[in-house]
């Protein structure tokens, strides 16, 4: 097992403790846990929680959803 630091602020810290606390195990099983729960749900993926929600008036949105998102976020990399 890899051993690392992660800095947390002061207040995240003491809630973190109080949970292991509260669950009677230790401060590395929590994070762990959430960190394998965080990575297992975004699939190693980007979730996009504002996809369908809505109308665009236009008829071939969701056939070219890919094309948009990629010249849309290709500006944002450039930058």
């Amino acid at each position: 097992m890899m051993r690392t630091t992660v800095s947390l602020p002061d207040d995240l810290a003491t809630l973190l403790a109080r949970e292991a606390r509260r669950r009677e195990t230790s401060v590395s099983d929590i994070v762990r846990r959430a960190v394998q729960s965080f990575l297992d749900a975004s699939g190693g993926r980007r979730e996009l929680p504002f996809a369908a929600l809505g109308r665009s008036g236009r008829r071939h949105t969701a056939r070219d959803a890919e094309k948009i998102l990629t010249a849309e976020w290709g500006h944002a990399r450039r930058r």
